[in-house]
């Protein structure tokens, strides 16, 4: 049986422009399943429905019910803080 292992990233501290980069990568990580799933033949539908390819999540992420986003944040989050556990720096360029 499989067991999943996650790296602990519970004393990685985020600072507010990383979270706000979480952020930006949480809506582009729902504009790309989106767009996957689009490409699928999937399209909106008020209930989920495998057989019919549609699902209520076919909206924008600004739309998406809050547990809807949490997932996607937590998966920039955790994301994020595995870079900086493995000693990579997040540098935003001046502009």
């Amino acid at each position: 049986m499989y067991k999943p292992t996650p790296e602990d990233t519970s004393n990685i501290t985020l600072s507010d422009d990383i979270l706000e980069l979480a952020e930006k990568l949480a809506k582009n990580t729902h504009d790309v399943w989106a767009s996957s799933r689009i490409n699928e033949g999937w399209k909106y539908g008020e209930k989920r429905d495998d057989n019919l390819k549609t699902t209520p999540c076919l909206i924008p992420y600004s739309d998406l019910p809050d547990i809807e986003k949490e997932y996607d944040r937590n998966t920039s989050i955790e994301t994020l803080k595995l870079i900086i556990k493995y000693g990579y720096k997040i540098v935003k360029e001046d502009k």
